[in-house]
This record gives C-alpha cells, sequence and structure tokens, in this order.
C-alpha cells in the first residue's frame, strides 16, 4: 500500500441497503421529503400514463366517442387545464418551501456542544477534538449533542459524506465549510469520500462513532488529553512572528486581536464587517483582501508557509482572545525580561 495511504481502513458495514440507516433526526426528515417527491412524481406519471391510455383506447378510429359533435367544449377544456395547473403549482411550490427549510436548516444549525476539526487529505481524514484528542478516518462523538465539524483540504477537492446522517460538504482547498449534526443512535457509521481524489480515492473510508455520553467521556479518560488547539495555535503564532506587530512590541501599526472574534470591523473602504472565522482566514492569507481602517497594507501574506492544520489552530486561537489578554501577556512578558 503506498505510504500517503491512511494508516487505518476501518471495516464498512456489509449487505445491500436500499435506504441507509436514519441515524439523525435530519435524515429522517429528508426522507420524508425525498418519499414525498417520489410519491408526487409516481401520481403524475400514473394519471399521465393513465391519460394516454384512455383517450387512446376511447377515441380511437373507428369509434363513436371519436366524433368530434361529442367533445366538450373548449371552455370546459380550459377551466380543467387551469385547475390542474394550478393544483399542480400550489403543490410544487409547497414541496420547494419544504426542501428550502430543510437546506437551510443543515447549513444554519444549533448551537453546538463542540466544534471538531477535519481535514481531508490524501487518502485520509485527520480529525482533532476540542482537547487536542485526534484521530484518523474515525470520530467519535456523544449520543443526542450537537456537533459542529469545520471541514477543510489540505490538497485536493474531497466530500465529507455520512450516508446515515444524511450530511455531505465538499471541501475545496483554501476554503473552509461548516457542518452539524445530531445523532440520535449510537452506533457506527460510514465515513465516504464522494468526490474522486486520486488513485486511493476507493479507500479514503472512515466511521462516525456515536457513544453514549458516560462512554465518550471514558474514552476521552483512555485518550488523554494532547495540545489543544487554542495552545498549539499560540505557539505559531509567536513562531511566525506575529506577536511581535500585534502585541505592539514594533513601529509595525497592526489592529489589536482582543476579542476579535464575533466584533465588527471597520474597513479602510468605509465598509464594516464582522470578524467570522472566515474573516480572520482571509486576513492571514489574504491580508490586503480586508484592510482595517486606519491601519496600512503592510501584512504579509502567509499563503504557502501555512498548513491547514496550522491555520485552523491560529484562528482558532485568535477566536479565544478575550479583551486584555494582550495587556496580560505583555505584563507576562516584561516580567519575564526583568528578571
Amino acid at each position: 500500500m503506498n505510504d500517503e495511504v491512511a494508516p487505518y481502513l476501518p471495516e464498512v458495514e456489509k449487505g445491500l441497503h436500499l435506504i441507509p440507516t436514519q441515524a439523525t433526526e435530519h435524515a429522517g426528515q429528508l426522507d420524508h421529503l425525498y418519499f414525498a417527491l417520489v410519491g408526487a412524481s409516481a401520481i403524475i406519471l400514473l394519471m399521465v400514463v393513465g391519460l394516454i391510455a384512455f383517450f387512446g383506447f376511447r377515441y380511437r378510429a373507428g369509434n363513436k366517442a371519436a366524433d368530434r359533435s361529442n367533445l366538450p367544449s373548449t371552455r370546459t377544456e380550459n377551466r380543467v387545464e387551469i385547475a390542474v395547473l394550478a393544483a399542480m403549482l400550489v403543490a410544487f411550490m409547497g414541496f420547494f418551501a419544504w426542501a428550502t427549510t430543510l437546506y437551510l436548516d443543515s447549513y444554519r444549525g444549533p448551537e453546538p456542544a463542540m466544534t471538531i476539526d477535519v481535514i481531508g487529505k490524501q487518502w485520509m481524514w485527520k480529525i482533532q477534538h476540542p482537547d487536542g484528542t485526534r484521530e484518523i478516518n474515525a470520530i467519535h462523538v456523544p449520543v443526542d449533542e450537537v456537533i459542529r465539524l469545520r471541514v477543510t483540504s489540505q490538497d485536493v477537492i474531497h466530500s465529507f459524506f455520512v450516508p446515515a446522517f444524511r450530511l455531505k460538504r465538499d471541501v475545496v482547498p483554501g476554503t473552509e465549510k461548516t457542518a452539524w449534526f445530531k445523532a440520535t443512535e449510537p452506533g457506527e457509521y460510514r465515513l465516504f469520500c464522494a468526490e474522486y481524489c486520486g488513485s486511493f480515492h476507493s479507500r479514503m473510508l472512515g466511521k462516525v462513532v456515536v457513544m453514549d455520553r458516560g462512554d465518550y467521556q471514558a474514552w476521552l479518560t483512555r485518550q488523554g488529553s494532547g495540545q489543544t488547539l487554542a495552545s498549539a495555535g499560540k505557539q505559531l503564532f509567536q513562531a511566525h512572528g506575529c506577536s511581535g506587530c500585534h502585541m505592539g512590541k514594533s513601529n509595525a501599526r497592526a489592529p489589536s486581536l482582543d476579542g476579535l472574534y464575533g466584533r465588527s470591523v471597520a474597513l479602510d473602504s468605509g465598509e464594516v464587517i464582522l470578524a467570522d472565522e472566515a474573516y480572520i482566514r482571509d486576513s492571514i492569507l489574504q491580508p490586503d483582501k480586508h484592510i482595517a481602517a486606519g491601519y496600512e497594507p503592510i501584512m504579509p501574506s502567509f499563503a504557502g508557509q501555512l498548513s491547514e492544520e496550522d491555520i485552523l489552530r491560529i484562528v482558532t486561537y485568535i477566536k479565544s482572545l478575550q479583551p486584555g489578554d494582550w495587556v496580560k501577556e505583555s505584563v507576562k512578558e516584561n516580567e519575564g525580561e526583568s528578571r
């Protein structure tokens, strides 16, 4: 096996399943919509075929019913056509509203209990939990908890797909997608890459392990806590010299990052933008895209210098900063220098 292939390939459940298991509430809602659409399509198909057969037989050549004098009036035909078209319009606009609601819900989601980072790489899924626990091709989560996934790709286009959750996100290098789910049934569910990504695409398999809360906590304890994303991000932040400008230790003027996440930021262009994860990521990779008001565009781009994992760590660190954190850091460093 190629060295780049994931060292761990989980077993997948055997057997043919026409409809995947429903392991989330959202999966059941999507299935209801799917079966409703199939049922509506079947009804329309039967109506069309039935009417073709009926009229073909009734108005066949030689039959008295084919005499045009026996045909209904044009006015009656128009009423029937308008009524049928109006009924179909109302029905399918209802389907449209139903599908739109489910689609928006699949992206908005409720407040998550935790955020798990997922990075697609030829040919494996790399996972990191909030406490620093890492996995490859497996995601352990507690049942009945809202889980938010932050998904990105390190190399080529991948597609994160869990059929039992009816969850699918295409991930493109240099971008970040989010997804959420709330698993309702403990068990193991298959994880695929649904986008061809190279020679060993078919081996890019994984699983989501849904556990009772007690079992999940026991599993976390057995793994042992590793370095959190925020602490790892802080080290990277300092190693790449970011603290030199943003902590006010040089002549370079840089905006404060205290409590940046979720705050409105005034831009040099006169616009006001929300400092979300996308804004922080763009500021790292494309610093000239959104220039903060009152500051010169002197920050270099770190595109190509940081891996996707490193970017996620730095973004998490900046998100964790609270008002006054830079002051505390400066005081600690000054005390250390004076000693």
